[in-house]
């Protein structure tokens, strides 16, 4: 791929998702985009870039950027947030309906490990987990639910046990989690960089993690400040660990390292 061809995809892929791809990702998208260009019959890479930039297949670039947003996860990652509430639902069991939102799901492991919490925790009672992301690929991926098992070495093995069934046969080495949880869990895309969906409603808790590393402050204050709009007033942010939001322009205090709360 052409110097050329890969600054017009960088350029395209930040006008659409407010990522900015360094110039050290360039095999990273060459790797991603190289499949598709085979599959359109291209005999490389530049005339690949060089129709997707011409704006007449919807279809292929929605196909780029699942490619270039895709991450693998892995269930209950950066466990403290998932001991803090799960103490603080102990001290504190809510009222009403309890509605956790995953702001940036990827392939849903992050969604369905709160879930998992919840139904320990909370069980019958009312409670809902909300996972959206930027791509369709990985929000398909998610609403499927099967997984390699790989991803699940840091799950309890007691949730392990209640809500994942182990794939036999042809489904060796991967688990899915079970239809009870599922239906407590929704998926759909969203991008933080725009206006959100007017029916998204407001949550009790918010994880956005692992996501704001991506943008710079201005970005990121932009993002934050859209989020907290979605979350109650005595609500929850949680970020990742290696995202801080000292220096941003937003109306939120610490509580502890990673969450936060409306101040």
């Amino acid at each position: 791929m052409s110097n050329t061809s890969f600054e017009a995809v960088v350029s395209m892929f930040e006008k659409v998702s407010g990522i900015r791809l360094a110039p050290v990702k360039k095999p990273l998208v060459e790797g991603r985009l190289q499949k598709l260009a085979q599959d359109a019959g291209l005999p490389s890479l530049d005339r690949y870039v060089e129709r997707l930039m011409r704006g007449d297949d919807p279809d292929e670039l929605t196909k780029v950027i699942d490619k270039l947003t895709t991450n693998e996860t892995y269930f209950f990652r950066e466990p403290q947030h998932f001991e803090y509430l799960s103490r603080r639902l102990k001290e504190h069991p809510p009222r009403g309906p309890f509605r956790v939102w995953s702001a940036a799901s990827s392939s849903g492991e992050e969604a369905y490990s709160i879930a998992m919490l919840l139904a320990d925790v909370l069980g019958q009672r009312p409670w809902e987990v909300v996972g959206t992301d930027l791509s369709t690929a990985v929000v398909e991926a998610a609403r499927r639910a099967l997984y390699p098992m790989e991803r699940a070495r840091h799950t309890p093995p007691e949730y392990l046990k209640r809500f994942c069934l182990r794939g036999e046969g042809s489904y060796a080495g991967q688990l899915l989690i079970q239809r009870t949880l599922r239906e407590r869990v929704s998926f759909r895309c969203a991008n933080l960089m725009q206006p959100l969906p007017s029916d998204l409603g407001q949550f009790d808790v918010i994880f956005l993690r692992n996501v704001l590393i991506y943008f710079d402050a201005p970005a990121k204050a932009r993002i934050v400040s859209r989020v907290i709009g979605q979350l109650h007033d005595h609500g929850h942010l949680f970020t990742g660990h290696a995202e801080s939001l000292g220096n941003l322009d937003v109306k939120l205090r610490a509580i502890q390292p990673a969450i936060y709360t409306h101040a």
